[in-house]
This record gives C-alpha cells, sequence and structure tokens, in this order.
C-alpha cells in the first residue's frame, strides 16, 4: 500500500465537518425555551432565529426529545416553531493583560465603550479542579488597608472570606477601601445582580481612577437574565484564576454570592427542578462549593486569590440558607451590623461576630494575644451596656468592666475608618499594641 493510499485512508472524526441539524421551537415559559428536534450537549450555545434576528441560548437542560434552552438576553420577536441551530464553537472568555481598566459584561463583552478587548488568550467558564494536596499553604497576611481586618481579622494570601451583611450598611464601600488599600497586584470584581445605578457609581466614585488601572470589573447588574448573572460569577473567577496561573496575587471581590445563588434558583425551578431548602433546589448547594473552591492559593510557582463574598442576610438574619451554607464553605466570616451604622460607626464591622479561621497561621503569637485582649474587653462592655446605660451599674463593682468603659472610645476610634483613608499593616499593628497594652496594663 502507498503513502498516498494510507493517508486518504486514514480519517479522524472529531475533526470531520457535521452538518447541525437544526430542530424547532415548540414552547416558551417565561424565560425557559424548549427545542425539538436536534441535539446538543448541556452547556453549548443554540443560535435561535427571531423577527429582530438571532438570539443566542444556552442548553441548561433535556428531558426525552426536548432541550431546555436559556436565552442571555432578553426574548423579543421569538416565534412558535422558530428554526434552532446547535453552535459548534465552544464559548470561552478573553483573558490577558488587555482586560486590566475595563468593564465587561458576563461573556466578556465590552461595557465601559473604550473599544474591542484585544487579547489572543482564552479560557473556558468551567476550570479544572485543583488538587487540594497540591495547593500552597496560606502563611502570609493580606494588606487590605482597612485597619479592623487587618489587626482584629487578619486575612492570608488565598483566604476566603465572606461579608455577611444586609442591604445599605456599607458592603460596597468597605469592598472599595479594600480595593483602594490592597497590595495585591491585580484586583478581579465581580457586580452581580446589583443595581445599575450601583454599578456606575461603585467604578466612578467608589473604585475611582486610581484602583480601576489595576482592576477588572466583571458587571451583571440585576435587570441581565438569570443566565448572565450565572456567567458574570463564572466569568470574574475565570479571570482571577488566570492572573494566579502566571504568578500573581489576586483580590476577589464577589458581591453578591446570594444573587448568583439566586440566579440559579431561577434556572432550576424553570426547568422543572423541585425546590428543597426555603424555595432553593439542590443544585443550588451543590455549586456554591464548586464556585468558592476555585478561589484559594494555587500550586507551586502559581500566585494566590485572596477571595471576599459578600453575602446577604435578609433582615439580619444570619441562618438564611445560603448565608449557612456560606459560612460553612468558607475560611471565616466578617459580618457588617445594622447597629453600628445607625451609629456613624463606619465600616461598620462587628468584630465580635466575626472571625478569621486562618489568622493563627498568618500571625504572630503577640498578635493573636492583643486581639483576643481588645475583643474580650469589648465584649464586656457590650454584655452590660444596657446596664450602663440607664445607670444600673455602679462604678468600683467590677475592676474590668471599668477598664472597658474607660477605654471604649479609644476602642471605637481604632475599629473606624474614613471612606478614603488607606492605612498600611505594620500601622494597624501599631495602633492594636497601643490599645491592647493599655489594656493589659490596666491604665487608659
Amino acid at each position: 500500500m502507498t503513502l498516498l493510499s494510507r493517508l486518504q485512508a486514514y480519517r479522524v472524526p472529531e475533526l470531520a465537518t457535521r452538518p447541525s441539524v437544526a430542530g424547532k421551537l415548540t414552547r416558551v415559559v417565561g424565560l425557559t425555551l424548549e427545542a425539538v428536534g436536534c441535539r446538543a450537549a448541556v452547556g453549548s450555545l443554540c443560535r435561535i432565529e427571531t423577527l429582530d434576528g438571532s438570539l443566542e441560548a444556552e442548553v441548561v437542560g433535556f428531558a426525552g426529545d426536548k432541550l431546555y434552552l436559556m436565552p442571555s438576553e432578553q426574548l423579543k420577536g421569538v416565534i412558535p416553531g422558530a428554526k434552532v441551530t446547535p453552535v459548534g464553537e465552544e464559548q470561552g472568555m478573553p483573558v490577558g493583560m488587555a482586560l486590566l481598566g475595563r468593564v465587561i459584561d458576563g461573556v466578556g463583552e465590552p461595557l465601559d465603550g473604550l473599544g474591542p478587548i484585544l487579547t489572543a488568550d482564552s479560557a473556558r467558564f468551567i476550570s479544572r479542579r485543583l488538587n487540594p494536596l497540591a495547593r500552597k499553604p496560606i502563611e502570609e497576611p493580606m494588606d487590605v488597608g482597612v485597619r479592623a481586618i487587618n489587626a482584629m481579622l487578619t486575612v492570608g494570601k488565598g483566604q476566603r472570606m465572606g461579608l455577611f451583611a444586609g442591604s445599605g450598611v456599607g458592603k460596597s464601600v468597605l469592598l472599595g477601601m479594600m480595593t483602594r488599600g490592597t497590595t495585591a497586584d491585580v484586583v478581579v470584581v465581580g457586580l452581580i445582580g446589583e443595581r445599575g445605578r450601583e454599578v456606575k457609581e461603585f467604578i466612578e466614585e467608589i473604585l475611582g481612577a486610581e484602583g480601576r488601572a489595576r482592576s477588572v470589573v466583571v458587571a451583571a447588574p440585576a435587570d441581565a437574565s438569570p443566565l448572565m448573572r450565572l456567567k458574570g460569577c463564572e466569568a470574574a473567577l475565570t479571570i482571577a484564576e488566570y492572573f494566579r496561573d502566571q504568578g500573581l496575587n489576586v483580590l476577589l471581590l464577589m458581591d453578591s454570592l446570594t444573587r448568583y445563588a439566586q440566579a440559579q434558583r431561577e434556572i432550576a425551578l424553570a426547568i422543572g427542578e423541585p425546590p428543597a431548602t426555603k424555595g432553593y433546589p439542590p443544585s443550588v448547594f451543590a455549586k456554591l462549593p464548586a464556585l468558592v473552591e476555585r478561589a484559594g492559593n494555587g500550586a507551586e510557582g502559581q500566585g494566590s486569590i485572596t477571595a471576599f463574598f459578600t453575602v446577604l442576610t435578609e433582615g439580619d438574619d444570619l441562618q438564611d440558607p445560603i448565608a449557612d451554607a456560606s459560612r460553612a464553605i468558607l475560611d471565616g466570616q466578617i459580618v457588617l451590623s445594622r447597629d453600628l451604622a445607625d451609629a456613624g460607626h463606619y465600616p461598620a464591622i462587628d468584630v465580635e461576630k466575626s472571625i478569621s479561621r486562618v489568622m493563627p497561621m498568618v500571625t504572630s503569637e503577640e498578635h493573636m494575644m492583643m486581639a483576643r485582649t481588645v475583643k474580650q474587653f469589648s465584649s464586656l462592655y457590650q454584655q452590660n451596656r444596657d446596664l450602663i446605660a440607664i445607670g444600673a451599674y455602679q462604678r468600683g463593682a467590677d475592676p474590668r468592666l471599668d477598664l472597658a468603659i474607660a477605654i471604649r472610645p479609644k476602642v471605637e476610634q481604632f475599629l473606624q475608618q474614613g471612606m478614603r483613608e488607606v492605612v498600611p499593616y505594620d500601622e494597624c499593628l501599631h495602633g492594636l499594641q497601643q490599645v491592647a497594652m493599655s489594656l493589659i496594663q490596666g491604665r487608659v
């Protein structure tokens, strides 16, 4: 047999062009589209013909011969029996240094009007799972520029923290403070399910020109489709993973994890998945750890992703199913208190209810002892606050409580910080030492 005949007999099935079989649209209920007559994998894209051109939708499930599709934009001009054609190419995310300073949507399209993103690299939304034993341990503290966090709730490089708060207590402002004050190389901000006005305000007012220069903002506002909000979270993680693989230290700010869960709930309920806990289907609780575990330290030679995931606690209820599930899979939580915010205490961090699980691994024994001392006296004051307010406590009855009352203004001043103020890590330690030594020595 000649070489030519052997080459002619050689066939690669994967590379052979397959004609795409088009199906038709049979049903539209809410945001869910049902199509028959075509085959496509879950997660792949299909193009639907409409009166206004074509519409892209993603396959989110199937039942028998029916495909369930979820559009990434508003349904408009869809007609019964419309042609549905599977798209062969795999959807990817543009990644690279060209993303710095840009604002994009959930699929990588620019929103800032600065032209197309010119980058040769692309990444898949679903990444390969990291071996937990291959990850570098968390050993170094991360400076976030916020005194209360640096001193009392020290964050390590590669830690995943939860930011628990209701609406209107200063979550976005705190995220902006961390963006400006951090020592991380790159900041990736995911604004998922927020108000459109808040997105613009965060980028222009809170983030500022300096913070924006080394940041990538992924925005999927509340009026975006649930699929776009879902993609927005995954896009932010994909970009953060790319920079981590380049050996950079990344700060990921995701606002919020609750909106991600709600978007998944909308999709799951629309395709018929039964609810399990307070209206949330089981798939929501399966996707949360899969998303969170993508953050953290990489293998040797790679960088790190230090992540802050905000979790909305409706009515300051910390027993919300998403809050409860998030608390179990995160490496600590920072709780923002509405009472402190109402009293004008900013950032409104409730130090007593907050905890950093990796703080003992990234700080010295002296630092831990000082933070514990301040926390104990602060807690003692809070326990007796009502007695002090009504004058029922007599000075001299408890020397420790007397000291806690005397030192209270100093502790409150230490934990408060201006919105534009950036406090380096060493300065935070120095301030903590001054407050703690006053308590240890028993004098103000």
